[in-house]
């Protein structure tokens, strides 16, 4: 989970400068899904990376007496998301929901070569014949269960693989075919 927070957070600061209060409910909406984001979570990760430079924290005036703290992302922090893009762990590429997060913030990778590498990635992962049942070391589809919820969850399991595959080729055709100039 702290991986995935921590590009979270690097992302949506990338995106723009954000209180505390507003970057927790976008992580939330992002990887909520997958563990709540608390607060006991949040902030120690924001205060980490602080530390180590990506991040600096600067009070403004509030809607209240109170001032609030808005969250800015330095140029370490992005770098450093810039290469958690560039080269994600091989985790990133299998896990569905890492996945998800690094795809939610990978058009920050300014060159389209870039980002095509790190869908092919994706694509190979997802190429490799797969199941969550196997017999021996064969995986075993849909059609050889009786149980109508290994069906299920292998039937959709397929379709999803199906429709991320065509997108996948889709997107990397689209960013590997050269652009006219005036249109890159």
């Amino acid at each position: 989970m702290t991986v995935m927070l921590e590009l979270a957070i690097l992302g949506f600061l990338r995106d723009q400068p954000l209180h505390g209060y507003d970057l927790r409910r976008r992580v939330a909406a992002l990887m909520g899904h997958v563990r709540p984001v608390a607060d006991g979570t949040l902030y120690p990760a924001i205060k980490r990376m602080a530390e180590a430079g990506w991040l600096t924290r600067k009070d403004e005036p509030g809607t209240a007496a109170a001032p609030r703290r808005t969250l800015y992302l330095t140029p370490e922090g992005r770098a450093e998301l810039e290469h958690r893009l560039r080269e994600p762990d091989e985790l990133d590429i299998s896990d569905e929901n890492r996945w998800f997060t690094l795809l939610a913030f990978l058009r920050h990778l300014d060159e389209p070569k870039e980002q095509a590498a790190v869908l092919r990635r994706r694509l190979a992962f997802l190429e490799e014949p797969t199941s969550f049942f196997y017999d021996g070391d064969r995986p075993m589809g849909a059609e050889e269960f009786p149980d109508p919820f290994r069906q299920g969850l292998l039937t959709i399991a397929h379709a999803t693989s199906q429709a991320e595959l065509s997108w996948l080729h889709t997107t990397i055709t689209t960013l590997e075919t050269p652009q006219p100039p005036g249109l890159a």
